[in-house]
């Protein structure tokens, strides 16, 4: 064991531990049983520790092989999460055990950057062949944490992670684009009842309401690419309140070259970076976007549900593949479970947008002490809807089939065809010859050619 102190006292930790006191007392307040740190919101901070300490290193003369093993430290970090966006994708089990902090916490996300601030001293000490906690020589703040604030590093942060993750569910949905314009010239043929209100209406193709998911899917495509913009502009280097008083000029400017440089993101520093500090209606701004995407989504996935309903008592227009058994109770039950899936996830996002909508709102003064919400819901929701999308895209939406027999039948026994008599006949007279052929469409279709004849 280990001995740390702080003004609030002294407390044993394990003697190998990454983490320090701060982050321990962080454990222990914010023990809710949740997920730890969202991941890419670590990678992000230290991508962010990464980029002072590697300006300090020019900056600081004589303390290069302190900054030096804080550069390597967060090569370490970065390197025990290689793609964590992809599916399956799991950090290094010591990564795990580092990074303790909840997800939600008090303090405006101060105890996730202390926790990476003591990880990060931790293991730039063992590169330099002391144990940890030698803080007299790789200290969290006075070394790792040097220039900055939670208030200017967090926000940072979590504007990277944001559009890394802007990015992945773009390129997501341009790949849902393009199956549901590929189905679309598949089903250009395949005539069918089209339905309002989920009464039978006009014909229409199948081909053709694909056609407009993948234009729904196309705005949403095109409103988190353009969204990405005001994400770039960032406060780091603004430290406590945005007005860069606690940090040397020279470093304000090369902490911001270092992130664009590590990121190879467009980030820019903030024109008024209290503002950024302040407010966090940006954020409200993408998981608005999110919420449209999370609404077109489950739009098209319950439409699929519809038009797959039976074998024998429903619509049936479309089959979906058959993946999993779906009744404990019913042989031979197959359900929908690709699209209830996407509609579950829709309905996460939906939420989450309230929990950013209410946090947001909630900022005082200078600061929000609830960024932690933001950042959870936020990068959760980017997180769900860019596997989601993938998931809908391979497993439902390449491996569906028409039943174009189905879809002829059910049309050929409607009335759909009704409503082009009516601008030559009028309204009323068209209504009263459905009503006398008692919904026989035979009938109503003869009676019809014959009033039009007779006209």
């Amino acid at each position: 064991m280990r001995r740390e102190t702080d003004k609030l006292g002294a407390r044993e930790l394990p003697a190998g531990a990454l983490y320090g006191l701060q982050s321990l007392r962080a454990r222990e307040n914010f023990d809710l049983g949740l997920p730890p740190t969202n991941d890419r919101l670590i990678l992000a901070i230290v991508k962010v520790k990464k980029a002072a300490a590697m300006t300090y290193l020019k900056l600081v003369p004589g303390m290069g092989e302190v900054y030096g093993a804080i550069v390597w430290a967060c090569d370490h970090v970065l390197a025990a999460c290689p793609e964590p966006g992809k599916p399956g994708a799991r950090p290094e089990g010591w990564f795990r055990e580092a990074f303790v902090v909840g997800a939600i916490q008090g303090g405006a996300g101060t105890s996730a950057n202390m926790n990476v601030n003591e990880v990060l001293a931790n293991l730039a000490l063992g590169r330099l062949g002391h144990p940890p906690g030698r803080y007299d020589i790789v200290h969290p703040l006075d070394h790792v944490n040097r220039g900055q604030s939670t208030n200017d590093v967090y926000p940072t942060a979590l504007r990277i992670a944001a559009i890394e993750l802007l990015r992945e569910l773009s390129q997501g949905c341009a790949d849902l684009q393009e199956i549901l314009q590929v189905r679309e010239n598949e089903f250009t043929g395949i005539k069918k009842l089209g339905r309002t209100e989920l009464m039978d209406a006009v014909p229409v193709t199948l081909g053709e309401e694909f056609g407009a998911y993948a234009q729904a899917i196309a705005r949403d495509r095109w409103r988190l690419y353009k969204i990405e913009e005001r994400l770039r502009q960032v406060n780091i280097g603004g430290t406590a309140v945005g007005l860069s008083d606690l940090a040397e000029k020279r470093y304000r400017f090369g902490v911001i070259e270092n992130l664009r440089t590590l990121t190879g993101l467009g980030l820019a520093p903030a024109e008024y970076p209290m503002d950024i500090t302040q407010n966090n209606d940006v954020f409200v701004e993408v998981s608005g976007l999110l919420k449209a995407l999370a609404v077109n989504l489950m739009k098209i996935a319950n439409d699929l549900r519809l038009m797959n309903s039976g074998p024998r008592g429903g619509l049936g227009e479309i089959r979906l593949a058959d993946l999993q058994m779906g009744s404990t109770i019913m042989p031979g039950k197959v359900n929908p479970v690709i699209p209830e899936m996407v509609m579950g996830v829709a309905i996460k996002v939906m939420a989450n947008d309230l929990a950013v909508t209410m946090a947001a709102a909630h900022g005082e003064f200078e600061l929000n002490a609830f960024s932690p919400v933001i950042a959870e819901s936020l990068l959760e929701s980017l997180a769900l809807l860019s596997r989601a999308v993938n998931v809908f895209r391979e497993r439902c939406l390449a491996t569906l089939r028409p039943d174009a027999e189905r879809c002829a039948r059910l049309l050929s026994g409607s009335l759909a065809f009704a409503a082009a008599y009516a601008p030559r006949l009028g309204y009323d007279r068209v209504a009263g010859i459905i009503e006398e052929s008692q919904g026989d469409p035979a009938r109503a279709l003869a009676a019809l050619k014959a009033a039009e004849a007779g006209k």
